[in-house]
């Protein structure tokens, strides 16, 4: 490792230690290597620039973090918790399965974890609570663990920024995130009846099945935003881009012509709250893609992959080992981090061992969404705890046993590729 490097890492360790952004501390670093080679720092802006504006695809993640607040701010979210309600409600455990299902149909429109958790996981979480059938603890940690399958099912924010550095089909890999999202709602649905039948809860009274054509009815354009978008995309219409724009104007033209539900006010601070994580965004990518200049400069990235190829790693033990080494990570770092400065590192390895990137990336997204939950990073966690009130310490002695959860349907999908891969094979992935 060069000098320079070496300052680059400790300036950006040191940073990150004192509670500087990761974005900051990333560029600031940055800086510290450019000087220190004596290079003109002027790199760092021309990298950033030519990688942000050049990439049309990063004008997916703040359309579709628009679509998701358009959706918390109208009554999108309620009609659709409705819906589950009178669906999945009326078995032992029902909220819990309301919970899980929701946040599966929410994903499906926002791509955001965040998103999920801040809006129908808030509603939800009440709901249970007032039941009086769930721990408030239980309920919050349910809300976090189901709230990371909203990255998974497609639209996926974080897999546009896997695309962006593994220069990967968007469209494919939104596909190989289909049934992972089902495979992790199922393991946490599972969780949730075991919970019902340790606990000796009853089943919640059931919506008159007379009322759910209703309600289905009032949720069907909901429904359809999941169906436009998947269309859109795989049937040549959009790119994902583009698709990202369509389920923003849907949203709109929900909440405010549909359903009547959306104020000037309320669209004003939709904007708003928009714009900052999209801000936020752009910040860690920006320093992410001067970061990846220098690791290319120092070729870290190949580095890696002829060592590990000297050793003769099996493809398997390298997954294994470098979903342990990302589950760690993810206790201290935030999943954009991850994804835009971890991962490229790795790329070259994928591919010397004929790893399959869409798979890679996949799996390496469901492990950064874990990452999300778990302490004393999880920002799901702070999250919860700052919309619903409910202390961190009883939300952290509920989340283990779905941490564990997920952690099998993650370790399902590192055995088992076709679970990832099935479905693009299936629609004309030659992966």
């Amino acid at each position: 490792m060069s000098v320079a490097l070496s300052l680059c890492l400790l300036a950006i360790l040191v940073l990150a230690a004192i509670g500087t952004p990761v974005a900051y501390s990333i560029l600031v670093g940055s800086i510290v290597y450019l000087t220190v080679k004596g290079q003109d720092v002027a790199i760092a802006g021309e990298q950033m620039a030519s990688g942000l504006y050049d990439s049309f695809v990063l004008l997916a993640v703040p359309l579709f973090i628009v679509a998701a607040n358009i959706m918390n701010a109208g009554t999108i979210s309620e009609r659709l918790l409705k819906f589950c309600v009178a669906t999945v409600g009326r078995f032992r455990g029902g909220l819990g399965h309301v919970n899980v299902v929701s946040s599966i149909i929410f994903s499906g429109m926002s791509g955001s974890a965040v998103a999920d958790a801040a809006g129908v996981g808030r509603i939800v979480t009440e709901m249970m609570r007032k039941s009086g059938h769930y721990s408030r603890g239980y309920a919050a940690a349910l809300t976090a663990a189901s709230a990371t399958i909203g990255p998974i099912i497609p639209p996926s924010i974080p897999m546009v920024l896997y695309a962006l550095v593994s220069n990967t089909s968007v469209g494919y890999l939104f596909l190989g995130g289909v049934t992972p999202g089902l495979t992790m709602g199922a393991v946490l649905m599972g969780m949730n009846i075991l919970y019902a039948h340790r606990r000796g809860i009853a089943a919640d009274e059931a919506v008159p099945l007379r009322e759910v054509p209703r309600l289905t009815l009032q949720a069907f354009p909901v429904l359809l935003m999941p169906a436009i978008l998947l269309y859109g995309i795989y049937g040549g219409i959009a790119t994902p881009t583009e698709a990202a724009a369509i389920a923003a104007a849907y949203a709109l033209l929900l909440a405010t012509v549909f359903y009547r539900s959306l104020t000037l006010k309320a669209f004003y601070e939709v904007l708003v709250d928009s714009a900052r994580p999209s801000a936020s965004v752009g910040l860690v990518i920006g320093g992410a893609l001067v970061l990846n200049y220098i690791v290319a400069s120092e070729n870290i990235g190949t580095t890696i992959a002829q060592a590990l190829a000297g050793i003769n790693v099996s493809p398997l033990a390298f997954m294994l080992g470098i979903n342990l080494l990302l589950l760690a990570l993810g206790c201290v770092l935030d999943a954009s981090t991850i994804i835009l400065v971890i991962i490229p590192l790795f790329i070259p390895t994928c591919r010397e061992l004929g790893i399959d990137l869409v798979y890679f990336g996949v799996v390496a997204v469901v492990n950064t969404m874990i990452g999300l939950v778990t302490p004393p990073y999880g920002i799901l966690l702070f999250v919860i705890n700052a919309t619903t009130r409910i202390p961190l310490a009883e939300i952290i002695r509920e989340i283990w046993a779905f941490v564990a959860a997920l952690i099998l349907a993650l370790i399902m999908m590192i055995l088992f590729p076709d679970i990832i891969l099935w479905l693009p094979r299936l629609l004309g992935y030659a992966g």
